[in-house]
């Protein structure tokens, strides 16, 4: 067992210590069933949440605010800042104690889809504070001083917060060539000088109260706890030596974005907790950042992908060429029905993720799933839109619906943690090593140099493999077993195979993008049948979407187990002979949008639809004849036109 043990610490992959932390931070549940082979949500029940927050407020907000597309900058910029604070907009994160109004993760997620359902840019502003602002930092690390003197001023407006982690060496790789803050003694007193570089930053030019990343150098022994590394400390924009003079423009979205650089000194009590949580930022960081990848992103994506899905259908319904709607045309059918299938996927994995989240989890691998998938097949929804929609979806005017959120998807994807990484490193990559039931283990035995714990945790994990193995054989998985209860059982074990590729997992990142994607429909296709079995909106719009995504897992697992080598040859019964797509199920899904009318309601829930907007004319086509349906059609139906 020593030479064993011997063996398998040159073949596990280097873990530094930002990716130790990681892995040591945050929760697993339902990714660790998957990885078990058999997933059970039935514990999982909706959150059925009284509402805290007033739907006059948002309705305010959207009324007042919704058709400015330049949040920032703007001369209404201050003006709607001050709204949003004073409105307690900010405050989602915040206890009552402290004068905010703290939300379910489902009541958040449902606020911020509605707001941006009308203004990406007022989604985004109102977001950022209940996600990457220093709210939730300061409630889990701050001292009581902190709490006390902060979240009372967050909750009412009086601070617009922001959060400075990027800089122009440190993208992805988070904390690799960050700003260096130095403790050293000023006026006799300790302080960290610090030479700020920030940029991406959302809300940079608007903040008052600045959350910063920095590593922190501690060279003359001055700090009692001696901890150096990422550091996490709260700084007042009239603090000397900071400017916030520029600012970016991400694909004039209108919201604000900026750069926040200068020379300055940071009184040692500012570090969120108190100078004896210096060094414990990452960590801190990796507990917190969650929310944003897990709720705020995707209700972001959830929002667009319901107006455009539901904007797209009753244009299809009314709109003719060749004297027939273009619903009949298969074309135009084929590209609905995959915008369709999207919006599904993201609508009922926000809500079970929500769920999740409602329960305590702080899952930090789903959290990756959801933020790649969402904003990814959002984006796809989009661009199935804007084919669809044509003439009037390239023409900016009232009329169009699409134009904003097609604007914004990119921005989608590239924040907080850019979907390539995502997909290529974390979700599988972090996943087999987090979320698997019995890596980890064998893992942390190793890094601790714990052999008795290696010899219980090797065992556990070769009888699991062995089983799975079993289980997986021909003729002995149940017939009675669902494809998708099938396919989960076969992922565990083809991870198991991948898995003996150690630490070259790290590099063969065809192999582990295409694990992360059957990872992630695994996940969707659970959340669709929690979402049929907890709402029972249509047993057919789940089929489709749990076939469709079982259709894609078996050809990219027979991909993997292709091009693993002779890792694959045992695994060569489980390939799948694939079948040919069935044209019928396409036409099947339009019949029953068309007839089922429960499919448009929750399509429809959670976004703004009133008489004046583009979507309530669009809807109103449905109620008229006669004159006033022309009349109406000719207005709706036109692209935007403007006067020489």
């Amino acid at each position: 067992m020593l030479r064993l043990f011997n063996k398998i610490k040159t073949i596990i992959p280097k873990i530094s210590d930002t990716e130790l932390i990681a892995l040591r931070s945050g929760t697993t549940c339902i990714d660790t069933d998957i990885f078990r082979g058999k997933v059970d949500t039935n514990s999982i029940k909706p959150k059925y949440f009284e509402r805290k927050f007033e739907n006059k407020k948002i309705d305010d907000l959207i009324n007042k605010y919704g058709n400015i597309e330049q949040v920032y900058p703007s001369e209404k910029t201050n003006e709607i800042l001050d709204f949003i604070g004073k409105n307690k907009f900010l405050s989602f994160l915040i206890p009552e104690k402290y004068g905010g109004i703290k939300l379910s993760v489902s009541e958040l997620s449902s606020v911020l889809t509605k707001i941006s359902s009308v203004n990406p840019a007022l989604g985004v502003v109102t977001m950022v504070p209940n996600s990457l602002g220093p709210s939730e930092l300061l409630l889990n690390y701050g001292t009581n001083k902190q709490k006390n003197y902060y979240l009372p001023k967050l909750a009412n407006g009086e601070y617009i917060p922001c959060f400075g982690l990027t800089g122009p060496n440190n993208g992805s790789d988070a904390t690799g060539s960050i700003d260096e803050g130095i403790v050293l003694k000023k006026d006799n007193k300790t302080v960290i000088n610090l030479n700020i570089n920030k940029r991406y930053i959302t809300l940079g030019p608007v903040a008052n109260l600045i959350g910063l990343a920095f590593n922190l150098k501690d060279p003359n022994n001055l700090l009692p706890s001696n901890k150096e590394g990422i550091t996490v400390a709260l700084v007042e924009n009239d603090i000397p030596g900071l400017k916030q003079e520029t600012h970016h423009n991400p694909l004039n979205a209108g919201f604000p974005n900026g750069t926040l650089k200068g020379n300055i000194n940071i009184p040692i009590d500012n570090i969120i907790g108190g100078p004896e949580k210096a060094g414990m930022g990452w960590k801190m960081l990796m507990e917190c950042l969650a929310s944003g990848r897990g709720v705020c992103l995707p209700a972001s994506a959830n929002a667009s992908s319901k107006v455009a899905t539901y904007g797209i259908f009753q244009y299809i319904k009314h709109r003719k060429q060749f004297k027939i709607p273009l619903i009949k045309m298969e074309g135009v059918q084929s590209k609905f029905v995959s915008m369709l299938f999207n919006t599904w996927l993201i609508q009922s994995s926000v809500a079970f993720t929500n769920c999740l989240l409602d329960k305590g989890e702080k899952p930090a691998v789903i959290s990756a799933i959801m933020k790649q998938q969402t904003t990814d097949r959002g984006r796809e929804v989009l661009n199935n839109g804007m084919d669809i929609h044509a003439g009037s979806a390239i023409c900016l005017g009232e009329n169009n619906f699409l134009e904003k959120f097609y604007r914004s998807a990119p921005i989608g994807i590239t924040v907080e943690g850019s979907n390539t990484l995502t997909r290529n490193l974390i979700i599988f990559g972090q996943g087999l090593n987090k979320s698997h039931p019995y890596i980890y283990p064998v893992l942390d035995s190793i890094l601790t140099d714990n052999i008795d714990n290696f010899k219980d945790s090797f065992k556990n994990i070769l009888k699991h493999s062995l089983l799975l193995y079993w289980k997986s054989l021909p003729g002995v998985t149940f017939n009675n077993n669902t494809l998708l209860e099938k396919q989960t059982l076969h992922f565990a074990n083809l991870s198991n195979f991948v898995a003996l590729k150690g630490g070259a997992l790290k590099s063969e990142q065809f192999l582990s993008a295409d694990m992360a994607d059957i990872f992630s429909n695994i996940y969707l296709a659970h959340s669709v049948l929690w979402y049929q079995d907890n709402y029972k909106v249509s047993k057919k719009l789940t089929d489709y979407c749990i076939n469709r995504l079982c259709y894609d897992n078996q050809i990219i697992m027979n991909r993997v187990i292709d091009n693993l080598g002779y890792l694959g040859y045992p695994l060569y019964f489980s390939k799948s002979n694939i079948t040919s797509y069935n044209y019928d199920s396409d036409r099947e899904m339009i019949e029953e949008i068309t007839t089922n009318s429960n499919i448009i309601d929750h399509i429809t829930n959670d976004i703004y639809i009133n008489d004046n907007n583009i979507l309530g004319k669009l809807k109103k086509l449905d109620t008229l004849k006669g004159v006033e349906y022309t009349e109406l059609y000719n207005k709706v139906i036109q692209v935007g036109e403007y006067n020489n």
